[in-house]
């Protein structure tokens, strides 16, 4: 098949879906000899135009997996801010060691609707965004050797096709009911209102958190106050350069607690083409 072009589609938060993605779009690209071309969706100024692809290109398409599916405050976008047009595509999902659940067949079926021929899928294990310590530096050389595979294994199949065939299948349901997050205690632990403090000592008052926060909800005249609504991204926590951010919520820290001490396993990638 034809490919005259080779898109980077991602959300990245806290970086890691953005290497996945980048990573795998630069390899697709040299394979095909095409430019690599990067779209950036995780600020608000991103989100504001439709973006439409051609039959030729490669969408190489990212996000990582919150509650078990695609972010929910992302939904509407990823559904209506893109235009396939046939373009062939490759669903990537990053997971915070726990699981993937069900985000792979959720932005599968979102972007076969969006008019792209999907031809590829992979969930990647990264650094759980609540967590230091969670999947800490991941993904990692062994997770890039996995994604070089993938790669390897979606050139193969693209050189050998005439045509786009049937949709990638994935494990998962689209439609299914979001992850319920448990605490210590086993039981499910609610924090949807949860958002971060800012410690007042070591605040400068930079500016970074509000001007990378994915829903802008941060103000930049006062950055200790969310006036949005916030997604518990982490964005702001993990690019405060004086770590000023945290969260305080106590069934948000015992959900991450639990995750802390019952996902240690190291978790492997998987993917299908």
């Amino acid at each position: 098949m034809k490919i005259a072009r080779v898109c980077a589609v991602y959300f990245s938060a806290t970086g890691n879906t953005r290497k996945v993605v980048t990573a795998l779009g630069r390899a697709m690209a040299a394979c095909f000899e095409t430019p690599l071309e990067v779209l950036d969706f995780t600020l608000p100024a991103a989100r504001e135009e439709r973006c439409d692809f051609a039959p030729t290109d490669l969408v190489i398409f990212g996000t990582p997996t919150y509650a078990g599916k695609v972010p929910n405050k992302l939904l509407p976008f990823v559904k209506s801010g893109f235009a396939g047009n046939g373009a062939l595509c490759v669903a990537v999902v990053t997971f915070g060691n726990r699981a993937y659940d069900n985000s792979l067949a959720e932005l599968c079926a979102c972007l076969e609707a969006d008019g792209f021929h999907t031809v590829a899928g992979g969930a990647f294990a990264a650094q759980h965004a609540f967590s230091k310590t969670l999947a800490a530096g991941r993904p990692d050389e062994e997770d890039m050797t996995e994604l070089g595979k993938f790669g390897a294994a979606i050139a193969g199949k693209l050189s050998r096709a005439t045509t786009p065939g049937e949709p990638v299948r994935v494990p998962g349901a689209a439609d299914a009911p979001y992850y319920t997050p448990r605490g210590l205690d086993g039981e499910p632990k609610m924090f949807l209102k949860a958002k971060p403090v800012t410690d007042p000592d070591k605040c400068t008052q930079c500016g970074v958190c509000a001007a990378l926060c994915p829903m802008g909800s941060i103000d930049p005249a006062d950055p200790a106050q969310v006036n949005g609504v916030c997604i518990k991204c982490h964005s702001c926590v993990k690019n405060c350069p004086v770590e000023a951010k945290y969260f305080t919520d106590e069934a948000f820290l015992s959900h991450r607690a639990m995750l802390e001490r019952d996902y240690t396993r190291r978790a492997a990638p998987e993917w299908f083409v």
